[in-house]
């Protein structure tokens, strides 16, 4: 039995000029130890340092040795690349693909929905906005409200080329352009936390010649774990704020989704382990939720590990001890007297039908084949 976990899909979209390769080169550079699989439409615009070493790419996978493996296709050539990119050989962390500036992210993400490859799931779609040309933007291009439609997470890039003034008009607009609580992060130079999209592995120690991620990192003035004595609090981090909850108490399922349900927009990020423990439900679920995207995934206890709800929420502007008193008042006494059916509410983010066989299971088609949780 395959034991590991599906890799994440997190789709980049924006039209040309908005800023997404930026965003992409700045992930790269500040990925940690994270092994990130990139799939792009358009490859020359991509300003990684190594490329030259690479040779030239064309339509073929290349392995920059760091970790970054990056495939230049167009939609046809999307499940073969990604099913590439997910084989173990590659441990990849997570995968991002850059859509086209003319792409239709609708469409890569029913492509992604409607993916059989047991080794991918879909992580997200981040829509990159032109803050210095959101109007113009609009007026060439009115799919962009369509796409806005479709977003989980909205980064709002060159903020640094507009004033207070605009920069909240522009928000008010994409606040009614989204679905509601999607969640709008200002950058400049596309400088955003990777922490928002995935988890950023520890640096591996490296001893004699310098490998491919410590010159990476160096070029980007990234530190690397050791003590330089730098100021990081101009870093894209310091702008988010991170709350951990720890239960050793189940959690009633029902609370918690309405929980998540209410969740500001200032919370960019959920990661971490549930247990409900209700009957016939008693594996641990796998929490992921990217802006408004939500996804459980349902997993076996490893041997001898305790029972317990590990989450870590990642935001700005949001109000830490309420989230907590809120997370507090989810937690379920009783899980062995609750019944199935509270489930339900879980059942639709998982990534997979519910398994008729089972009667504990409602019968439901998970919503997010159609279209993504917005």
């Amino acid at each position: 039995m395959n034991s590991r976990q599906p890799i994440p899909v997190v789709v980049l979209a924006g039209f040309l000029g908005s800023g997404k390769t930026t965003v992409l080169n700045h992930l790269l550079a500040h990925r940690g130890g994270t092994r990130i699989g990139v799939v792009v439409n358009d490859f020359g615009s991509i300003e990684i340092d190594a490329m030259s070493v690479a040779g030239q790419l064309g339509d073929s996978m290349v392995s920059l040795g760091g970790g970054c493996l990056c495939c230049a296709v167009d939609g046809s050539e999307l499940d073969a690349y990604l099913e590439k990119l997910a084989a173990p050989v590659h441990r990849i962390d997570v995968i991002v693909i850059e859509a086209s500036g003319l792409a239709e992210p609708q469409e890569m993400i029913r492509m992604l929905m409607a993916s059989e490859n047991p080794d991918i799931r879909y992580g997200g779609m981040v829509e990159v906005v032109d803050a210095a040309e959101f109007d113009a933007t609009r007026a060439r291009h009115p799919e962009t409200d369509r796409h806005l439609a479709v977003a989980d997470l909205v980064v709002l890039n060159k903020t640094d080329r507009v004033d207070a003034a605009e920069r909240a008009r522009i928000e008010k607009e994409l606040a009614a352009l989204c679905a509601p609580g999607i969640p709008v992060v200002g950058a400049d130079h596309g400088r955003i936390d990777p922490e928002l999209l995935f988890d950023r592995r520890p640096w591996t120690e490296t001893r004699g010649q310098l490998s491919f991620e410590d010159l990476l990192a160096e070029a980007a003035g990234q530190d690397t774990g050791h003590e330089d004595g730098h100021d990081h609090s101009g870093h894209a981090h310091a702008a988010y704020e991170s709350v951990e909850f720890v239960s050793e108490q189940a959690l009633s399922p029902r609370r918690f989704i309405d929980f998540l349900d209410r969740r500001p927009a200032g919370l960019y990020r959920i990661k971490g382990f549930v247990y409900f423990g209700v009957p016939g439900h008693e594996e641990r679920y796998e929490v992921h939720a990217v802006g408004r995207f939500l996804r459980f995934a349902p997993q076996p206890w490893g041997r001898g590990e305790a029972r317990l709800t590990q989450l870590v929420l990642i935001g700005s502007g949001t109000d830490g001890p309420g989230l907590l008193r809120e997370l507090e008042a989810c937690r379920e006494p009783a899980p062995h007297q609750v019944r199935p059916e509270s489930m339900w509410g879980v059942l639709r983010y998982v990534a997979r039908p519910a398994d008729p066989a089972d009667p504990a299971d409602p019968e439901i088609e998970t919503p997010e084949t159609e279209t993504p949780e917005v």
